[in-house]
């Protein structure tokens, strides 16, 4: 997993675990860009967006939560050794119980070999789930990893930064800057730009979140993420880019993560069926 092998140390090390991880590209086309800029709602007035991001970014977990069911797509970038690697992924994720499924696909070679299947995961509060995760686990088995154990509380350890986990972040806004209106695969968004606290954040958060957010907040080397976010009319979050800083330990290099979050396609039906007990996988996994 991204966090053990980041604390094991070496750039190459670092890289070779988030591919093994697994994470999504959101093409450049889905981003958009273009629109308008600044904070003036085009009537010389400065818009409600400007004048109160922190309490639009402080909702944006709530409004959706109330949104239901969304698609998703995200990408996890890391740059160590001269070697840049992005995971990809796609799927669905229901807000009001804060579980997903998404198909997680690994980098050519980024597994040690081609032709890697691509991961299942399956995200539930509290938990990771995870199958063809590789690493000597059998085929038919689910690893399930406790996402409050984790030092970054699941934020990269799954290549998958948890969709609610990335709303919640933004509970923990400071410093933020209106940038103005754009267009975001067709759809007018504003967009904000600040740095989130995950102390603040964790203390904000609802209690699903609150324990893996806990974590990341005494796991990370630093806890100021930066962040751009982009909130459509509705207040609904449609993107979402976070610049995580990790490092082993005081003496290894910082490791900086790229995770960016898409969400579309909102009121979609999601349905997760956690595996039983009998289809988890107990034994040792190899770490490599």
């Amino acid at each position: 997993m991204v966090v053990q092998q980041y604390r094991d140390g070496g750039g190459a090390r670092a890289v070779r675990a988030l591919a093994v991880a697994g994470v999504i590209a959101v093409t450049a086309g889905c981003f958009g860009a273009g629109g308008e800029s600044g904070a003036s709602d085009g009537s010389g007035r400065r818009s409600v967006a400007a004048d109160r991001p922190l309490d639009l970014l402080g909702q944006a977990a709530d409004v959706l939560v109330e949104a239901g069911g969304a698609e998703t797509r995200t990408s996890m970038e890391t740059a160590a050794g001269g070697t840049r690697v992005t995971i990809r992924a796609q799927g669905a994720y229901d807000f009001r119980r804060q579980m997903g499924r998404l198909k997680v696909v690994l980098p050519e070679d980024a597994a040690g070999a081609d032709g890697h299947r691509p991961i299942t995961e399956l995200l539930a509060p509290g938990a990771l789930y995870m199958k063809n995760r590789g690493a000597g686990v059998p085929d038919d088995k689910w690893v399930r990893v406790d996402t409050t154990t984790l030092k970054d509380g699941n934020l990269l350890t799954g290549g998958v930064t948890d969709p609610m986990a990335a709303a919640e972040l933004l509970r923990g806004a400071a410093d933020v800057t209106y940038a103005g209106k754009s267009e975001l695969a067709g759809v007018t968004v504003r967009h904000y730009r600040g740095v989130a606290d995950l102390g603040r954040a964790a203390r904000a958060a609802s209690p699903q979140s609150r324990g893996a957010l806990a974590a990341a907040a005494k796991g990370f080397s630093k806890d100021a993420v930066p962040f751009d976010a982009y909130l459509d009319e509705e207040g609904r979050l449609r993107k979402v880019r976070h610049r995580f800083t990790f490092s082993a330990d005081s003496r290894a290099p910082e490791v900086s993560v790229v995770s960016t979050l898409l969400l579309y396609g909102f009121g979609l039906p999601v349905t997760v069926t956690l595996p039983d007990e009998d289809s988890l996988y107990t034994g040792e996994i190899r770490q490599g």
